[in-house]
């Protein structure tokens, strides 16, 4: 396992660093000294070939600083206006220190909302490539000023993995104050770090899921999060802010927690969006037969529909769900609610000069 890690940090080419709300936070400031110290690395590993992306909390933190005001806001309207305050005083502050090491920033505020619609994740996507083409940095945040509780993330671990898997990253590095998940509550004496994590679900009973008073998640969220980049073979390091702490973890020193990624082939980035992001917009019921063709990698065809339930037209996201009720995958339907509803049963020779399948296996995740 040891080679198979230090292969993984050597050959990281693409990177997204995730940076939790508290780090930033220094008294009753923001802490410039970690953020130039984070500029310095970035500079020095951009030379090396590296592409970095950051996903930055901290907008509500750095409207609570720049406003002067006690504690975090407890509504979204409080929410939605500090963070707009923080976002324009946060990139003030990165640009500034990332300037001084010649690096040219680019913020983008997602929501996911904004991500569910394919056209505009195709579109941020594309948006973050030509960014980091140009030597750009793009700096993500949730867009707070816009989200409202039913589309926000949650929490930006989630955002992070999103975009690693968005952007087809080789690493995903969660900067936190937890530092990596240990067997019990760090600040005890017994508590051990477990430096190296191979499935998440054997260790996330030790996860703890407290808040900090400005982040939205603790290490039980953080973990729930990288469930997502593992699946998608994106390794993920759980690290605490110290000095040098990108170089430390890309040399290969035992720093944070370090997760292994899931062995499978990569799907596309439409099949991740599919399975991660798209809401469905009706269901089809398939027989036993239809199943195991989706199993076995085929397409789905009318023969094997049984029912349709919901109102939905081609482009569509639909689930599909065998006759026992068990959703077994998603897919982008080529015909209509009503068009299924008067082709199912028919055999693919019946439809003359239509489509042959209702879900092509390229616009088709089976779970």
């Amino acid at each position: 396992m040891k080679n198979e890690k230090e292969n993984i940090l050597k050959n990281a080419r693409r990177i997204v660093v995730k940076i939790g709300s508290q780090l930033l936070s220094k008294d009753t400031e923001i802490d410039e000294d970690f953020i130039k110290q984070l500029s310095k690395q970035i500079s020095y590993l951009k030379k090396e070939g590296k592409e970095i992306i950051l996903v930055s909390s901290g907008a509500v933190l750095a409207g609570t600083k720049k406003l002067k005001l006690k504690e975090k806001p407890k509504t979204i309207t409080e929410k939605q206006a500090i963070s707009s305050v923080g976002q324009a005083y946060l990139m003030q502050i990165y640009d500034k220190l990332f300037s001084e090491h010649n690096l040219v920033i680019g913020q983008i505020l997602l929501t996911i909302e904004g991500l569910r619609e394919r056209k505009r994740y195709n579109y941020a996507r594309n948006t973050l490539n030509k960014l980091l083409e140009m030597g750009v940095i793009p700096i993500i945040n949730e867009n707070d000023t816009i989200a409202v509780e039913e589309i926000v993330f949650g929490d930006n671990d989630f955002l992070a993995s999103h975009v690693a898997v968005l952007t087809q990253a080789n690493l995903l590095i969660v900067l936190s104050t937890a530092g990596g998940l240990y067997t019990d509550e760090p600040s005890k004496e017994e508590a051990k770090l477990i430096e190296e994590i191979k499935e998440i679900d054997e260790v996330i009973e030790f996860a703890k899921s407290s808040k900090s008073k400005f982040g939205t998640g603790g290490m039980r969220s953080k973990l729930e999060a990288a469930k997502i980049a593992v699946s998608h073979s994106i390794p993920v390091v759980i690290a605490p802010k110290k000095e040098n702490i990108l170089l430390n973890i890309l040399e290969g020193k035992k720093v944070g927690s370090f997760i292994f990624p899931e062995k499978k082939k990569k799907i596309s980035s439409k099949k991740s969006w599919i399975a991660l992001l798209s809401m469905a917009k009706g269901k089809i019921i398939v027989d036993e037969g239809a199943e195991k063709a989706l199993r076995g990698g085929k397409s789905l065809l009318p023969a094997g529909i049984v029912d349709v339930e919901g109102i939905f037209y081609p482009k569509d996201v639909v689930v599909i769900e065998n006759l026992e009720g068990e959703i077994i995958g998603k897919g982008i339907v080529n015909y209509s609610y009503k068009d299924i509803k008067k082709y199912k049963g028919l055999k693919s020779s019946e439809l003359k000069d239509k489509p042959a399948e209702v879900i092509h296996r390229d616009n088709l995740v089976i779970f």
